[in-house]
């Protein structure tokens, strides 16, 4: 077990609840994870953590609730300091691999969600986030067409889901060689070919 933390807010334990099940969603199975094992990383007894999550259900609740703000407020920013729609697009592109590299236990924990059986909170949280950023480039990427950047017989639903295929795709590959840290050495030149493929048409 870990030394005994210093005291910490309610907040704070919160948010550090939320860090510690992403550590060890990239180290294991995120099916697997158990409050022991949460609480040991944490440096506490069951007690303490189920003092401020009742359920394990609800530490899982919060955490995709913590990586849907993060993402979304990161991919927001990163597209309004854009210079333009297919800018944009890249930025988005550039930072959700930067938030994937910095925290690699997000699509485990994502993908595990998504296959469990039955409705469950989390895995609506899961479809709610993924269909919120869906939304955002679909604006992304009519904005671009109506300003002459990107294809004008472009298909806007196949066009948003290649982008967010391609960012599995890379994320899978490097999740299954042992090597996040991969996805930012290969996401510019991979994005490069998705921009080329949307692009205008001389």
């Amino acid at each position: 077990m870990n030394e005994r933390p210093q005291y910490l807010s309610a907040e704070e334990r919160r948010a550090a609840t939320v860090q510690a099940v992403l550590d060890l969603a990239a180290e294991q199975n995120p099916a697997e994870i158990t409050t022991t094992a949460i609480a040991d990383r944490m440096g506490l007894t069951q007690g303490a953590l189920f003092r401020h999550f009742p359920t394990k259900d609800a530490i899982l609740e919060a955490t995709v609730s913590w990586v849907g703000k993060r993402l979304l407020t990161s991919a927001d920013k990163a597209a309004a300091d854009a210079v333009s729609p297919a800018a944009a697009l890249e930025a988005m592109f550039m930072t959700h691999i930067d938030f994937v590299a910095k925290h690699p236990g997000v699509p485990r924990m994502l993908f595990g969600e998504l296959q469990r059986s039955g409705e469950t909170l989390t895995k609506h949280m899961a479809q709610t986030l993924i269909r919120q950023y869906r939304q955002r480039l679909r604006h992304l990427v009519e904005a671009g067409k109506a300003q002459g950047e990107l294809d004008a017989e472009l298909n806007v639903d196949a066009a948003t889901t290649l982008f967010i295929g391609t960012i599995q795709g890379l994320v899978m590959q490097a999740l299954l060689a042992g090597k996040v840290n991969q996805i930012r050495r290969d996401a510019p030149a991979v994005f490069a070919i998705y921009r080329r493929g949307i692009g205008a048409t001389k």
